[in-house]
């Protein structure tokens, strides 16, 4: 381990270089077949709650009456 490596995560296994990036580019081939099969769905979940957090403009207040 290089002085620059963090130490492994509690209850992850020590990995070789080769087995962690086949254990990363198995779970990004995952990650992208899950995205491409609900993204419908993850999308519509994202979209209905940025639209809850937007600010809409208050239509009760005149132009002359300053933002503060």
């Amino acid at each position: 381990m290089c002085e620059h490596d963090s130490p492994p995560e509690p209850g992850l296994p020590p990995l070789s270089d080769e087995a962690a990036v086949e254990i990363l580019d198995f779970l990004h081939s995952v990650l992208s077949a899950f995205e491409s099969r609900y993204s419908a769905q993850l999308r519509r979940y994202y979209d209905d709650r940025s639209r809850h957090n937007l600010i809409e403009p208050d239509r009760n207040l005149t132009a002359d009456d300053p933002p503060f």
